[in-house]
C-alpha cells in the first residue's frame, strides 16, 4: 500500500510534476524551464512580466517599512488597520457599497489563498457546488479539496459565454450549497451584465444558496462593459463573499495581497478563523500598497495598453484560418478558438515549439475548454515585444492550418 493510499483523493490525484512532466506552468519548475529555453510566457496572468512596472509610491512604501523595522513584525491576521480603510474608501468611490473596514473586511496573502478561504466554511463532505464552466481552475479544485462535488455549470460561445439561468434552474438539489462565480470570468473575458446577475441572484436567494464571487480582475474592465457587484444586488448582500487583488487591476502579483469582504455575521468567522487558516500577509507588502489605493490612476495606462493589445490580437487571431477569438469584454486576456487546427494540448506544444510561445491548455479551465487556449495579453511592458509574441504565435496558426489544409 502506497503512503498516498492514506490521502484524501483529491490531494492525492493531484501533479506537482516531481514524479512527471506536468504540463501547466503554474506547476512545480514548469515556468523556470520554459523561461530558460527563452519561451514567453504568455500563461502567466501576471502583467507586464517579466519586466519591471512597480509604481514608484508602492516602492516607496516598501523601501521606508523595511527601513523603518516595521516589516520586521506582523499585524494581525485579519489584515493592516490602515490599508483595510483605504480599501473600503476606495471600495465606496467605485462602486457606491459602503464598508465598515473593522466589521466587513479581511485581508489574505493574494486571493488564491482568500478563494479558498472564502469557501472554506462553507463545505462538507457530499456538499454540491455550483461552478460556471469555463472558469477559473481553482474553482474546481479548492471544492474538490474541501471535500465538496463541483457540478459544472456549462456557458457557451453562442451565447458569449453568458449565463442561461435554465442550466443553473435544471443541476440544484438539496445537496447544493454554493455557488462560485468569477467576475470577470477568466478566461472567457466576460463581464456579466446586470440583467444575468440580478436572475442568478433570484436563484440563490430562492434555493437559500451562499455566493463566492472572485473579482480578481474587476479593475480590468473596457468602456463597453460595466462591472456589477453581486453583493449589491438586492438580497444579495448577506449570502455573498467577495473576493480581490492586487495583482491583476493593479499590476502587483508579487505582493501577495487580497481583500475578502462580506456581511459582518459571516465575517466574524473569518476573524476568528484567520489564525489557523491563512495566517497573516506580509507586512511589508501591505504596507507598500497603501498608495496604490490612495491614487489608482496609474491604472488608467494599464487598461489602455490592454485595449490596445486586444483588439491587436483579435484582428491578428481572426484572420489566420481555422482560428476564432471574442473580442475580450474584461480582462487582459484572449480565450482563442483553435478546435478547427487540432487538439488543444498538442497546439500548446506546437506553439512552444514553433512560435517559442507557452500559454494555457482550455482543458485546465472545465469541461467546456478543451479546443481553447488561454493567452495573457499583458506580458512585457513594451507592447512590440508583446506584437511580436502574438505574431509568432499567428505565422505558426497560419503554418499549420496549411499544413491540415485548412483554409
Amino acid at each position: 500500500m502506497s503512503v498516498l493510499d492514506r490521502m484524501k483523493p483529491a490531494f492525492a490525484r493531484l501533479d506537482g510534476g516531481l514524479f512527471s512532466t506536468a504540463q501547466k506552468a503554474d506547476v512545480g519548475d514548469v515556468a523556470k524551464r520554459m523561461e530558460e529555453q527563452g519561451v514567453a510566457m504568455m500563461s502567466w496572468a501576471d502583467p507586464f512580466k517579466p519586466d519591471p512596472s512597480t509604481p514608484q509610491p508602492v516602492i516607496d512604501a516598501a523601501v521606508d517599512a523595511i527601513k523603518s523595522g516595521t516589516a520586521s513584525h506582523y499585524f494581525m491576521p485579519i489584515g493592516s488597520p490602515e490599508l483595510k480603510k483605504v480599501i473600503a474608501q476606495r471600495i465606496l468611490r467605485k462602486s457606491g457599497l459602503k464598508l465598515d473596514p473593522d466589521r466587513n473586511l479581511i485581508i489574505n496573502p493574494g486571493s488564491d489563498n482568500g478563494l479558498l478561504f472564502a469557501m472554506f466554511p462553507w463545505i462538507c463532505p457530499g456538499d454540491e457546488v455550483m461552478v460556471v464552466d469555463p472558469s477559473y481552475p481553482n474553482n474546481f479544485q479548492d471544492v474538490e479539496l474541501l471535500g465538496g462535488a463541483v457540478v459544472h455549470i456549462p456557458t457557451y460561445e453562442e451565447d458569449g459565454w453568458h449565463l442561461r439561468i435554465e442550466e443553473f434552474e435544471k443541476r440544484v438539489t438539496d445537496k447544493t450549497k454554493l455557488v462560485v462565480l468569477t467576475n470577470p470570468n477568466n478566461p472567457t473575458a466576460v463581464t456579466y451584465t446586470r440583467s444575468e446577475l440580478k436572475k442568478l441572484a433570484a436563484f440563490i436567494i430562492q434555493h437559500d444558496l451562499i455566493c463566492v464571487v472572485d473579482q480578481a480582475f474587476e479593475d480590468c474592465i473596457y468602456p463597453e462593459s460595466e462591472m456589477v457587484n453581486m453583493a449589491q444586488i438586492d438580497g444579495m448582500w448577506e449570502r455573498t463573499i467577495t473576493v480581490c487583488s492586487v495583482s491583476k487591476g493593479m499590476g502587483l502579483s508579487g505582493f501577495r495581497v487580497g481583500w475578502t469582504y462580506c456581511d459582518d455575521v459571516i465575517m466574524d468567522k473569518y476573524h476568528a478563523s484567520a489564525v489557523s487558516i491563512q495566517g497573516a500577509a506580509s507586512t511589508m507588502a501591505q504596507t507598500a500598497v497603501i498608495p496604490a489605493f490612495q491614487d489608482d490612476s496609474f491604472i488608467d495606462a494599464y487598461i489602455r495598453k490592454y485595449d490596445a493589445r486586444r483588439k491587436y490580437a483579435y484582428e491578428l487571431f481572426n484572420s489566420c484560418p481555422g482560428v476564432s477569438m471574442r473580442m475580450p469584454e474584461a480582462g487582459f486576456y484572449a480565450w482563442i478558438n483553435v478546435s478547427k487546427l487540432g487538439d488543444s494540448s498538442e497546439i500548446v506544444q506546437y506553439l512552444i515549439d514553433e512560435a517559442k510561445v507557452n500559454c494555457n491548455d482550455g482543458k485546465f479551465y472545465g469541461e467546456l475548454g478543451s479546443g481553447y487556449l488561454r493567452l495573457i495579453l499583458a506580458v512585457f511592458w513594451n507592447d512590440e515585444d508583446c506584437y511580436r509574441a502574438l505574431d509568432r504565435m499567428a505565422a505558426a496558426f497560419r503554418k499549420l492550418a496549411e499544413k491540415k489544409h485548412i483554409s
